[in-house]
């Protein structure tokens, strides 16, 4: 086992910054894998701001990255997401051997490295899961379903459907519960009670946060809405404000 540290920091709505980041300094021997384009398949229509990767399309990105089955992977970011996206997407594809820096690149202690890696590609064979994710169709279906937990990781405000740059369309969806990634650590007891746990966000990146503090907490098997918000609103599906 050895370990390999993955740099993910990207900032919403600046999409080179993260790489700007990387390089002006990371934790020695770090790779980078940018959440647009390696954590992501923007080409993918219908699906929301950031669709999930393709198997074959994220082992590329993993392996590049030096990502292999003797890797034991350290995610980190800016306190963004990025890393928790990194995190769930190897468990999709069947990689548990992942961590996430607590407290993001600040609570490393040592040097920085400015500049680029000499990253060693690594062989990743994806084993995708198929019980860890729920499309638009079956969460329409299942509104009101009492044995269903649903929690929205944005932002309270844009929870409540106060105007903001970000959606298109305001508000959350029909009986929802909000959970702000930024809060992940203060999870409510009763939310360990539901029956079943699905969380979104605006695009399927901060509300892997959620998930990442679910399964600490015990509740790995609570799935994620992929398109979340920006896909639920594109297909004109019912909102809700408060």
């Amino acid at each position: 086992m050895r370990y390999q540290f993955v740099d993910c920091r990207w900032e919403l709505g600046n999409p080179e910054r993260g790489r700007e980041l990387y390089v002006e300094g990371h934790i020695p021997g770090a790779s980078f894998l940018d959440v647009d384009e390696d954590l992501s398949d923007l080409s993918v229509a219908n699906a929301g701001r950031h669709p999930l990767p393709s198997a074959a399309r994220f082992a590329e990105a993993a392996a590049r990255a030096g990502i292999g089955p003797d890797s034991f992977v350290v995610a980190y970011d800016q306190g963004t997401g990025g890393a928790a996206r990194l995190w769930w997407l190897l468990r999709h594809f069947g990689h548990d051997d992942v961590a996430v820096l607590d407290g993001a690149i600040d609570a490393w202690k040592g040097p920085l490295r400015a500049g680029e890696e000499n990253i060693e590609p690594a062989r990743f064979e994806p084993r995708e899961r198929q019980d860890d994710t729920i499309d638009s169709g079956e969460l329409l279906t299942r509104l009101g379903d009492e044995r269903l937990l649903v929690l929205d990781a944005r932002s309270t405000e844009r929870y409540r459907g106060e105007p903001n740059p970000i959606d298109t369309a305001y508000g959350h969806i029909p009986g929802a519960r909000s959970w702000p990634f930024t809060d992940a650590s203060e999870l409510p007891e009763d939310v360990l009670e539901a029956d079943e746990i699905v969380v979104y966000c605006g695009s399927g990146v901060t509300s892997c946060v959620d998930l990442l503090a679910l399964a600490h907490a015990g509740r790995p098997d609570a799935k994620l809405y992929p398109g979340s918000w920006s896909d639920w609103t594109a297909r004109g599906l019912p909102v809700e404000k408060s």
